[in-house]
């Protein structure tokens, strides 16, 4: 007896597994479709084809083009000192830091921080391409930060900065850094001018460097003593410090503007110092504090006057010692050619603004009157006590 045939399959069942089928198919097929592309699409070596980018914007071929033409002019300084073996005797060389510098002019001057090479027995100055110089020191100037090396570079001598200005420098203009932070080489960093007229105390304590420029550009260890640029790839100022209490950048940091470099390195190029003008007189920060908080005034008190000084010769008072050791002040200094002054460092920096020789007008308290008397500087040299603050001003025979 034969088995009996199957029974045919319900039509509604049958049109269902049909559709499920067709829909897998359809399922199967899209996920196939890369594949399929690929198999019709022309390669080369396997590789596949990239698409371009297109142009670049127009602000980033000029931030391009300001790094490619300033590279070149932008130094890498790694300095070392000297060590001398308590068992041996002998003396070696230590690796004592980096910064950086930029070059000056074709005679191979090269400028940098002073706080980058101070303490240090030795220079080594790197360019662009790879070639090392070992570098002679020229001049220092520690109350502006700056230093300038010499090195002699007999060929391919990498083109001086173009300088700029900073008197006109407008918060919120775009700033370019270029350095070596962290010993990094040749980094651009790039920001604004976020203040101006800043005021920062030396590393040394000694001098507080004024009229410094404070920008956002990312300054680091490493990066001191490099170029700050505007948009035209001119040097505005030099990088100089940052404020942080990590030490690495923070958003803020500052710069030595420019137009306090250019009254600085060539005299340091020409006499190897900076002869500053000089008032000729004697005043202490600390004791001037408390005298202008009794006084109700704000100005720098007169304590001494140098014999024969532009202070002298311009008829200005010091003030009365006593023999009880009380002061009386004589003649108060509270502007310098209509600019207030309310601190010691103040008062230097302004005059520091201006070149021996020139005839100065400062607004004096004598008296409870303000006079008008107006001085011709002449070259000093500051002479400065850290436990005291008082400094000094007395001629430094400049010839």
């Amino acid at each position: 007896m034969y088995p009996s045939p199957p029974a045919s399959p319900d039509p509604f069942l049958r049109r269902l597994m049909m559709f499920t089928g067709a829909v897998a198919a359809l399922i199967l097929l899209w996920w196939s479709l890369p594949l399929i592309e690929s198999l019709f699409t022309p390669h080369e070596g396997g590789v596949r084809t990239v698409t371009a980018r297109g142009d670049l914007a127009a602000d980033e071929r000029t931030t391009i083009e300001l790094f490619e033409k300033s590279r070149d002019s932008v130094v890498f300084i790694s300095t070392a000192t000297l060590v001398r073996d308590i068992w041996t005797r002998n003396v070696f060389s230590v690796p004592r830091g980096t910064g950086s510098g930029f070059v000056w002019d074709d005679a191979g001057h090269v400028v940098t921080n002073f706080h980058v090479i101070e303490d240090a027995s030795e220079a080594m100055v790197k360019l662009a391409d790879g070639r090392d110089y070992k570098a002679a020191l020229v001049g220092v100037s520690p109350a502006h930060d700056i230093a300038v090396l010499k090195i002699g570079v007999g060929f391919k001598r990498p083109p001086p900065v173009p300088i700029g200005t900073s008197h006109d420098l407008k918060v919120g203009q775009k700033v370019f850094a270029i350095g070596n932070p962290f010993g990094l080489d040749w980094t651009l960093t790039t920001g604004i001018v976020s203040a101006l007229d800043r005021a920062l105390t030396s590393e040394s304590g000694r001098s507080t460097i004024e009229h410094l420029i404070q920008t956002d550009a990312a300054i680091n260890p490493g990066n001191s003593g490099g170029p700050l640029l505007d948009s035209a790839g001119r040097l505005i100022g030099i990088n100089t410090a940052i404020y942080s209490p990590s030490g690495t950048s923070a958003g803020i940091g500052f710069a030595v503007p420019v137009d306090t470099v250019m009254r600085v390195v060539p005299q340091l190029i020409d006499k190897g110092r900076y002869i500053r003008p000089s008032l000729g007189i004697e005043v202490d920060e600390r004791l001037n504090e408390r005298i202008m908080a009794m006084l109700g005034i704000e100005g720098v008190v007169v304590l001494r006057i140098s014999p024969g000084s532009a202070a002298d010769r311009a008829g200005l008072k010091a003030a009365i010692l006593t023999r009880d050791g009380r002061i009386i002040p004589n003649d108060v200094i509270v502007a310098v050619q209509g600019k207030s002054i309310h601190s010691v460092s103040k008062l230097f920096a302004r005059i520091d603004d201006f070149k021996v020789g020139d005839t100065v007008r400062l607004s004096v308290m004598r008296d409870g009157q303000t006079q008008e008397i107006e001085v011709v500087l002449q070259p000093g040299c500051m002479n400065f006590a850290l436990t005291s603050r008082r400094f000094a001003e007395t001629n430094c025979n400049p010839g």
